[in-house]
Parts: C-alpha cells; sequence; structure tokens
C-alpha cells in the first residue's frame, strides 16, 4: 500500500481551461490525473451530437489533448479517470488508442465504463414498476417519454475501481458522479472496502472539493477575490490522500491562485442540498463534520469526516425537449438609457400581444442595471447611467410564436426610442429548449460493464 497518492483535478466543467491538465502532468508530481467534463445539459449535447454522427457524443478536447500528455503520462505512470466518454465513451476509447498508435505508444489499456446510459431501456424499466417520478414534482416521467433526449444513471466509484483493478492506464466513463472520479484511486490504492463509510465519505468530500477545477484554488472566489494572485497561471487543485482518510488540498509550487481555508471552504459548500446528508451511490458523507486546518504555504487538511451506509437507489438524470425559445439584445445610450430600454420593452409586448401570440414566459433584463439581481438591483440615478442592454428572451410550445417574435426586435430601431445600437447576427432563431428531469432507480434495475481496449 502507498504512504499517499497525489489526485490531480484537471477539468472542472467541458470547455474549462485547456491548458489545466497540460500544466498538471507537467507542472509536478501527480498519481492521478481526474477530469471532470460533464453538467446535466452536457449530456443533451452529446447525445445530439451522437445523433447526427454516432462516431461523436463525446468531449472531443480528449484526443487532442492526449496527443500533448499521453507520452508523458504513461513514461511516468499517471493514470487518467475522466466521465468525458459522455454518451459514447468507447468511441472515444477507440479515438484515445488511435492517438496512441500515432504516438507509437505501446502496452497502454484503456478501460471504458457503460451501462449508464438508459435511454432505450425506458419501456423496460417502466415494466419493472418503476416510473421515474420526478424528484421534484413526483409526475412519472410517462408524461415526457417521448420527448427524451437523454436519460443516464449516475455510477458511483467502484465501477471505476475495478477498471483500475484490470491494470487500465486510461478509465473513460459516462455519467459518474464527480465525486467518484477522485473517491476511485483511493479505494483502489488504499484497499478501502465498501463498508469503510467513513474512508469513502473522506474520499468523496476530496472529490467535492476538486470537482470544479481551480474553484478550489482561488478561481471565482467571492471572499477577497483581489487578494489571489497571479490567476492568469492559475493552479488546479491537487489532493494528497492518505489511507486514514485525510487529505492535503494543495496545488502545484510556482503557479498562481490560492489554496486556503477560505478558498477550500467555499468550494465545501458549493451545490449541496442537506449537509448532514451529500448522497452519492457510494456513501452518505456528513458534511458538518468535516474539520479543516490551514497549513500555510497553499496547503488545507482535511480530516474526521464522517459517513454513513448508500442508499438503495441511483440518482438518474434526464433531459427533454420543452419547446423553444430566442432571445435579441439592443443598446440604449444616454441620456435617459434606461428609460428608452423600458419603454421599448413596452412597445415590443404590446405588438406581440396584439399579433396574439403564444408564449410561456417572456423575460426581460436591463444588463447594466438589473440583469443580475433582478428586484434586489438598487436604484439608480437614470442621467448615471450611460448605456443599457436590453435583453429580451421569449419561451414556448409554439414554435410559429418564437419566430414571429424575432421579426419584431429590429423594427425596434427605426420605430422606437432613439440612440438605439447593437443589432447585429440578423434576426434571432428558435432554438429548442431542453429541460431536466431527475429521478431515482434502484440500484437492481442497472448494471455496469467494463470493456477493456489495448494497443
Amino acid at each position: 500500500m502507498k504512504e499517499k497518492i497525489r489526485i490531480a483535478s484537471g477539468q472542472g466543467f467541458w470547455g474549462d481551461l485547456i491548458t489545466a491538465p497540460y500544466d498538471q502532468v507537467f507542472g509536478g508530481k501527480i498519481d492521478y490525473l481526474i477530469m471532470d467534463y460533464l453538467a446535466e445539459v452536457t449530456m443533451s449535447i452529446l447525445q445530439k451530437q451522437k445523433n447526427k454522427n454516432p462516431e461523436l457524443g463525446y468531449a472531443r478536447d480528449i484526443p487532442e489533448l492526449m496527443k500533448t500528455i499521453l507520452p508523458e503520462c504513461k513514461k511516468r505512470n499517471i493514470k487518467i479517470i475522466t466521465n468525458g466518454g459522455g454518451v459514447n465513451p468507447i468511441a472515444c476509447a477507440k479515438a484515445v488508442i488511435e492517438i496512441a498508435k500515432n504516438l507509437s505508444i505501446e502496452n497502454l489499456k484503456v478501460a471504458v465504463v457503460i451501462g449508464d446510459d438508459i435511454k432505450d431501456r425506458i419501456d423496460e424499466i417502466i415494466s419493472e414498476g418503476c416510473y421515474l417520478n420526478n424528484m421534484e414534482t413526483d409526475e412519472p416521467i410517462t408524461i415526457i417519454k417521448d420527448r427524451i433526449l437523454s436519460a443516464n444513471v449516475y455510477f458511483g466509484a467502484f465501477p471505476i475501481v475495478e477498471a483500475l483493478q484490470q491494470n487500465a492506464d486510461i478509465v473513460i466513463t459516462g455519467r459518474t458522479t464527480d465525486t467518484g472520479l477522485t473517491l476511485a484511486p483511493m479505494i483502489y490504492e488504499f484497499g478501502w472496502g465498501k463498508n469503510d463509510y467513513d474512508l469513502l465519505a473522506a474520499g468523496t468530500v476530496a472529490g467535492h472539493i476538486l470537482e470544479c477545477g481551480a474553484q478550489a484554488s482561488g478561481g471565482n472566489f467571492l471572499g477577497n477575490w483581489k487578494s489571489i494572485p497571479n490567476l492568469a497561471e492559475i493552479g488546479f487543485p491537487i489532493a494528497e490522500a492518505f489511507p486514514n482518510g485525510e487529505i492535503i488540498i494543495t496545488k502545484h509550487e510556482n503557479t498562481g491562485g490560492k489554496v486556503s481555508f477560505e478558498t477550500v471552504t467555499e468550494q465545501l459548500l458549493y451545490e449541496i442540498g442537506n449537509p448532514k446528508n451529500y448522497i452519492t451511490p457510494d456513501c452518505v458523507a456528513d458534511f458538518t463534520s468535516i474539520k479543516l486546518e490551514d497549513l500555510g504555504n497553499d496547503r488545507v487538511r482535511v480530516y474526521d469526516v464522517k459517513g454513513f451506509p448508500e442508499t438503495e437507489f441511483y440518482k438518474v438524470s434526464c433531459s427533454y425537449s420543452d419547446g423553444y425559445s430566442a432571445s435579441a439584445t439592443l443598446t440604449y445610450s444616454w441620456p435617459e438609457a434606461l428609460t428608452k430600454a423600458k419603454a421599448a420593452d413596452e412597445i415590443l409586448r404590446k405588438r406581440l400581444e396584439k399579433l396574439k401570440l403564444q408564449f410561456d414566459e417572456i423575460r426581460t433584463e436591463y444588463i447594466g442595471y438589473n440583469a443580475c439581481h433582478g428586484p434586489l438591483a438598487k436604484k439608480l440615478n437614470e442621467e448615471d447611467i450611460n448605456e443599457i442592454v436590453l435583453r429580451v428572451a421569449v419561451r414556448s410550445k409554439d414554435y410559429y410564436s418564437v419566430e414571429r417574435f424575432g421579426k419584431e426586435i429590429a423594427p425596434l430601431i427605426l420605430t422606437g426610442p432613439p440612440s438605439v445600437t447593437g443589432f447585429a447576427g440578423g434576426r434571432p432563431k428558435p432554438s429548442e429548449v431542453v429541460a431536466y428531469w431527475p429521478a431515482l432507480i434502484p440500484k437492481n434495475l442497472v448494471d455496469y460493464q467494463i470493456k477493456i481496449f489495448e494497443v
């Protein structure tokens, strides 16, 4: 058993800093590089890509990235774990294998975790008595079944552990929990068992800290953000993990950003519900038990985490088509910029009403005034405002109504208030609204498989 392992975060989402994995690999010693590419909406985007081309459906940044880091990872035995396989992890693995062949890399084993995609099994699952009821409304999935775009189960760490036990150099998964990517190497290296709930909870907490990339090392920091040095060269976080469940969060030396009690605490509060019951497929972690110690020099100790048995369910993330939307902007300048923008919005709404168009929602924002804080926005002296961007968005089940809305924006330029600019790119076009459907499924209705590709 190793005395400790260093697990480096390389991506917090698909579209994150593209140089981060390279910097983590070449910036110092690490044992694992984990890359989290997936969000709920990402799965629907990837599914659409796969529908158009069966060879797509994964994070296409991965093959290009492998060209730069794979030789070094192979040389130093750095294992790579990513959920960037999306809805087509096998195609992703084949692309990585092709890169390895082109680089003349030998004895490389890529493991793929599949089974999370249940889109084609919905009828079968319903026949088993599981209606995938919406976790928020309790409605059965049957009411949107014909509009489902993607449906994926959140697997946890243990499928990845099994892949590592088969000596995989790279593990590519579909919809795996963000925390599972970090927890899996600890289970594998330290021999933690499925009933070691405190240890599993500690690894889960470490995964939660790493899952959003540099958000734990000073990025997007809500505290004294001006104190964060050199954000242009921010170092992504690294978890030093120990067999007893203690974790030290740090980053490579001579990189920007900051790892401190405050940055780690802020990330711990990100996207949690009941802090005593942080539910994952592997365990339930008690975030109220977490203890932190700032060791200085960009090192924060995380310890004494408590955990409890996992639930009998997996979470399911579904996306479905829910109509159409479009948005448009116009910019109004001083004087009376806000007054002009409000008048333009009123004119537009009256014209849409006269056309008898059907909308589920019309939303107006005045960017530069209330787009972030809405009704809580501080009242300003309109004479002090240099310019306002009027943004109007509509949503409807009726395609024609959304399309017709797009034809009413340009006319405001010559038939509305003066001092307007900023209209470019032609009429706004309707785009599909993708809605989210969270559900639970008994674990006995889903199983995973491991496929191995070698070169």
